[in-house]
């Protein structure tokens, strides 16, 4: 092959050997990809991104892509990949214009923050929603300094895929214990007909049942001691604290 090639030849390097009119397929091809991988990149959830939006990780690919394979393809016309490149800029402008001027524009291309837990307890729907496990949003919790789902007032799924956690700022209620890792050490679970005074809060959600659930101040006031079916579906129940690292639980 490489008796075939003449180096620095201007009309191989620039145009290769398909006619003028290719340029105008490209700018076509190109915006075709362009769009379906902002699409499938959309598609895939917010938990891929790395805190980029799709738009973003769009740009990134497709100019990588596009910067790549003429640096050590001889057969890549270098003005084929200087259009391919302007076009993926262009496209990334017009849509970044489109997502400022239009809310409908903005929601398909960046979506929307999604509410994973309020006032303590799981929103199992939304999880599924962001494609996230309990187990994911316990791992990030914990990044945040949070021991149990009790601290957290509010916790949102942002649309760059970060979370977005608000806490109580003082004395926060009792929840369910996010620390040490369910796998590594998992809530000792209650078995069903143990008598246990205090409150409790559901293996699958965090919602409360017992005194502190029902706003009462005797903490010794038997919870229950047959629990019944949380609303979310889960029987298990373990105590709830309000510091599961500061000592025995109670």
């Amino acid at each position: 092959m490489s008796a075939e090639i003449v180096p620095f030849d201007w009309a191989r390097m620039l145009l290769g050997d398909a006619p003028p009119l290719f340029l105008l397929e490209i700018v076509f091809r190109t915006a075709v990809i362009f769009l379906w991988l902002v699409f499938l990149l959309r598609v895939t959830g917010k938990r891929g991104l790395a805190q980029l939006s799709p738009l973003e990780l769009a740009i990134v690919i497709g100019l990588g892509s596009a910067a790549g394979d003429p640096m050590f393809y001889p057969e890549v016309p270098l003005l084929h990949a200087m259009l391919v490149l302007a076009l993926v800029v262009g496209l990334q402008r017009l849509l970044s214009h489109l997502v400022i001027r239009s809310e409908h524009v903005e929601t398909f291309i960046e979506g929307l923050p999604v509410e994973l837990v309020r006032d303590g307890v799981l929103r199992g729907e939304a999880l599924q929603r962001a494609n996230l496990s309990r187990e994911d949003l316990f791992e990030r919790l914990r990044a945040q300094g949070v021991r149990q789902l009790g601290e957290v007032q509010r916790a949102y799924f942002e649309q760059d895929g970060a979370l977005s956690v608000f806490t109580h700022p003082h004395d926060p209620p009792p929840g369910l214990p996010v620390v040490p890792p369910w796998d590594l050490e998992p809530p000792r679970a209650l078995p069903p007909g143990d008598p246990y005074r205090g409150p409790l809060a559901c293996l699958g959600c965090g919602a409360l049942r017992g005194a502190e659930a029902s706003g009462q101040q005797d903490a010794g006031q038997l919870a229950t001691t047959d629990p019944p079916v949380c609303t979310c579906g889960g029987a298990r129940w373990t105590p709830a604290t309000t510091d599961p690292l500061a000592g025995p639980r109670d």
